[in-house]
């Protein structure tokens, strides 16, 4: 329903503080509820049961204990608020998303967590959403939560301009900035210490899209300025630059009625904290012949891939199936056990019982390959198979 307004009394009594436009807004509440439950046949980090990512697939053998594990997880809850206003510039649009899904301090854990806090008054938008440097439509229709490792996933605070909006779209966007390093075989060494990060600019996205009948071909991009400065008093001098970029193609192909293939290909330097997976951005090197600076940083390049293909077999039924492979290049200081490349697979059967309500199943594959044989081990991969069936309930409520 719409909300009417306040009473004649108090606009009277208000006069010219009333605003009558306030009465067309409209309200929508949606998310659902959600349980996956499964079997892992191997090991992974305790902290992402329910998920299958590479990255936290064993770095050397048994890291995790011992293989298969029952887990149980309603992580994937989620609820959110949308509203419309109409105003003389156009429509108001807000988001107000939250999720269960713990990460950072609270990997593992069930908790609230922010999703989207956004909102767009014509061509202009500000707030937390996906980074136009991203295409979340590339995201299959799976039960998996984090979803495929090569592709670029972020949601980040941003203030973006839309010059061209509908099917055919353009989008810039100012980013906060921010990265990761790995100080590799010399972590722990108290010369890094004194290292600190700087970012004196935001990272600049863009999107440009062309929809039609047959789907949509979109290219991205991105350009980041990472800095670090050595504060330390010793002889060292472990200060430097880099300049991260990135170009992302993708695109969702209808194949007949039934059928829409979801693809993409990204390629950069430094950008892997804007990837599914992409443990850090920056690396170490050995910088030999100086005695200023024995080690310096460097954008790590990586490549992430994404095919997959949704299938709908009836309005009962749908099905998906796919590959993902994200491979960065190490540096010569990154240790052997460093994260090189990731795969992921995943097959699965949907069910639709009734309106709002999906169940299915779900085979997902996931290989971690290391930069090096892990020393006197022998051990270079590993891999995992889950079997993961989920039950998701969803609801909405416009007023």
């Amino acid at each position: 329903m719409k909300m009417i307004g306040r009473s004649i009394p108090v606009l009277l009594l208000l006069g010219s503080l009333a605003v009558p436009a306030a009465a067309d807004t409209i309200y929508e509440f949606y998310g659902h509820v959600m349980l996956d439950a499964g079997y892992d046949t191997k090991q992974i980090d305790p902290s992402w049961f329910d998920v299958m990512r590479p990255t936290k697939l064993p770095g050397y053998k048994d890291e995790f204990g011992t293989d298969g594990n029952v887990y149980y997880s309603v992580r994937q809850t989620r609820f959110g608020l949308r509203a419309t206003t109409p105003t003389d510039r156009g429509d108001l649009k807000t988001t107000f998303e939250w999720e269960l899904f713990g990460t950072g301090v609270d990997a593992g854990q069930t908790t609230l967590r922010l999703r989207h806090a956004y909102g767009e008054l014509g061509k202009w938008g500000a707030g937390q959403t996906w980074s136009p440097f991203m295409d979340i439509d590339v995201f299959p229709n799976t039960l998996e939560y984090w979803g495929p490792s090569g592709m670029v996933f972020f949601r980040n605070i941003q203030i973006r301009y839309m010059p061209i909006q509908g099917d055919t779209r353009m989008t810039i966007a100012l980013e906060r900035p921010g990265a990761s390093a790995d100080q590799g075989v010399y972590s722990g060494r108290v010369q890094l210490d004194d290292v600190n990060a700087r970012f004196p600019l935001p990272d600049l996205s863009a999107e440009y899209r062309v929809g039609r009948g047959w789907g949509y071909v979109e290219i991205a991009g991105i350009l980041r300025s990472i800095k670090w400065e050595d504060a330390g008093t010793d002889s060292l001098d472990l200060s430097g630059s880099a300049t991260g970029w990135g170009l992302n193609l993708s695109s969702n192909l209808k194949l007949g009625e039934s059928n829409v293939a979801r693809l993409q290909v990204v390629y950069g330097e430094g950008i892997e904290n804007y990837m599914n997976e992409g443990p850090a951005d920056i690396g170490i090197e050995n910088n030999p012949g100086s005695a200023i600076s024995p080690v310096k940083g460097v954008p790590l390049p990586v490549l992430g891939v994404v095919a997959f293909l949704d299938h709908t077999w009836n309005d009962s039924y749908s099905s998906s199936i796919g590959y993902s492979m994200v491979d960065i290049d190490n540096t010569n200081a990154q240790s052997a056990d460093a994260f090189s490349r990731g795969h992921y697979a995943v097959a699965s059967l949907l069910y639709y019982p009734a309106p709002k309500v999906t169940t299915g199943v779900e085979v997902q594959y996931g290989k971690r390959e290391n930069f090096k044989t892990y020393p006197g081990t022998g051990f270079d991969s590993s891999d995992d198979v889950k079997i993961q069936v989920s039950f998701k309930y969803n609801y909405s409520k416009t007023m």
